[in-house]
């Protein structure tokens, strides 16, 4: 796939798209809007082939995740889930675990992206779909998101892709043991409420929303965004708050040798815009 692309185009994979709405912003579609996105494992490995793509690119400094159609992604498919890769000559219990190792590996696979990553999401995040979302950096909801953890409703545990980890850290255990426990679903004013998601507008907005504020997050430094990125990240597994501060001065140590503070200074002197190429 070319990375160098122009605004509007996309190069589809067969279940996920990638284009470039913006200067230095990606936008990665889950696109098979027929099955609401459901993860099968096409999907999912075309949506490993996207994140590693987009990666790479080093003219890439945000990324917004969406789902085409009605849906940002209604979980695990049920009906034509289709075979993990790698099983040949596996046995029905190694191969049920690889087929989780799989599933479970592409929250970690966003967490583990250089760009900060920026969900806008319309419609059910069901299950999967749900954790997706808590993969991502910042959250973004139109009024149609609903989110689910569907896995205690069918049959299974509400325990999946690092939802016990993830969602706990973002709204609490008491409301996290709720929602997974019971499965019920959260509308888009509840999920504002809680803190799911940092704000809700329009479903036709949410899309231009995110991109807009990738605009203005692609204007910072690409080595300040990624490393923040990485301590917020970094900070949510440390012990103490004096880890976290050695982590910080570190990050930040290494953001000032880029120059960056100094082209900061003479922006707001010069009164005009700083322009960051670390």
């Amino acid at each position: 796939m070319a990375l160098a692309l122009g605004v509007d185009q996309a190069v589809p994979m067969s279940l996920v798209s990638v284009s470039t709405p913006a200067d230095h912003v990606r936008t990665i579609t889950l696109d098979n809007p027929d099955r609401l996105n459901s993860m099968s494992f096409a999907l999912v490995g075309d949506l490993y082939t996207a994140l590693a793509q987009v990666s790479a690119d080093n003219d890439c400094r945000v990324v917004v995740l969406t789902g085409a159609g009605r849906a940002f992604c209604s979980g695990l498919e049920l009906e034509f889930a289709g075979l993990p890769p790698g099983i040949e000559d596996l046995g029905r219990h190694r191969m049920g675990l690889r087929a989780m190792e799989f599933m479970g590996g592409v929250v970690p696979a966003l967490r583990n992206m250089p760009q900060p990553v920026i969900a806008a999401i319309k419609g059910p995040a069901y299950g999967g779909g749900m954790c997706l979302t808590l993969g991502a950096d910042i959250r973004l909801a139109g009024r149609s998101a609903v989110f689910c953890g569907a896995g205690i409703t069918n049959g299974l545990t509400g325990c999946e892709l690092g939802v016990s980890w993830l969602l706990p850290r973002a709204i609490g255990t008491s409301r996290s043991n709720e929602i997974i426990l019971t499965g019920r679903k959260v509308d888009a004013v509840e999920a504002e409420r809680i803190g799911l998601v940092s704000q809700i507008m329009e479903d036709d907005e949410v899309l231009d929303r995110a991109v807009v504020m990738a605009q203005g997050m692609s204007a910072l430094s690409p080595l300040g965004l990624t490393l923040t990125k990485d301590t917020l990240w970094g900070s949510l597994e440390v012990g103490s708050l004096q880890t976290a501060v050695d982590m910080e001065n570190r990050t930040q140590l290494l953001a000032g040798f880029t120059g960056n503070l100094n082209e900061a200074a003479a922006a707001f002197k010069e009164k005009r815009p700083p322009i960051y190429t670390e």
